[in-house]
């Protein structure tokens, strides 16, 4: 198998692997694709290589368009030292790596991907076009044209600005997931590893803390608290306090001014 097809990644982040590598090569717009922790940033500019088998999440903005190219790494060139293309061709999936293109490589995916979208059943001009960007790619490996590693790195202070421009509605770990583009079982992991807490504990944290202020620096009812803060109703705002702190928003607004 070596096929090559334009696809729109999904806005909202997906999780997957397959037996087979895979190219992705930004063409329009970006996308973000996480292999094995390893992050890449996909543009005109830069190349993902992902081996069989890596788990990788991925989402892109919503004018994004990547071409992908698959190959079957029982392929003579990818499997077979005795293959003449062995050599070159093999490197290319040791490990997930992205791939800084120049000017003319970007050229040639562009060419590429315009062909593809013209006859995207011609099968046998789309395996000599992948063939072609395949051996560019190998070429630029050997002139070291990798680009730095990245690991992907949950960033907290990003995930509480969005929960407090949000906290007035309804917060899923799915939501959040987005904002870092991952999907939710590998944002879960990453998130509880970064912080300490699960996601739902940090959202539920930042809730109180923004409530917390609001009775103590504002002149907002109880009631007008819990809307504000993401809360259904005054006892719901009243339990999560007093379960989560140890206190009420009555001892906490009057507490607060009497000291």
């Amino acid at each position: 198998m070596l096929d090559a097809q334009l696809v729109k990644l999904p806005v909202a982040a997906h999780k997957h692997h397959h037996e087979h590598h895979q190219v992705v090569v930004g063409v329009q717009g970006t996308a973000d694709l996480n292999v094995e922790g390893t992050g890449s940033r996909l543009d005109t500019w830069n190349a993902c290589l992902v081996p069989t088998e890596a788990t990788h999440d991925y989402c892109g903005d919503s004018q994004n368009h990547v071409l992908v190219i698959n190959l079957d790494p029982e392929l003579p060139q990818l499997s077979s030292p005795a293959h003449g293309d062995y050599e070159s061709l093999a490197p290319l999936f040791e490990r997930p790596r992205t791939l800084v293109m120049d000017s003319k490589m970007q050229g040639l995916v562009q060419f590429a991907a315009g062909e593809i979208d013209r006859s995207p059943a011609n099968m046998p001009m789309q395996r000599h076009l992948a063939a072609s960007i395949l051996h560019c790619m190998a070429d630029r490996l050997s002139e070291n044209r990798e680009a730095p590693v990245h690991r992907k790195v949950i960033q907290p202070g990003a995930i509480r600005r969005y929960i407090l421009e949000n906290l007035h509605r309804k917060i899923t770990v799915k939501d959040l997931a987005g904002v870092a583009c991952l999907s939710v079982s590998r944002f879960h992991e990453l998130f509880r590893a970064a912080t300490g807490v699960t996601p739902h504990q940090f959202i539920l944290q930042t809730r109180l803390d923004q409530a917390a202020k609001l009775l103590v620096s504002s002149s907002l009812s109880v009631s007008e608290v819990s809307y504000h803060t993401g809360f259904s109703s005054h006892s719901a705002l009243t339990n999560a306090l007093r379960k989560q702190r140890g206190t009420t928003p009555t001892k906490l607004r009057f507490g607060e001014k009497a000291a």
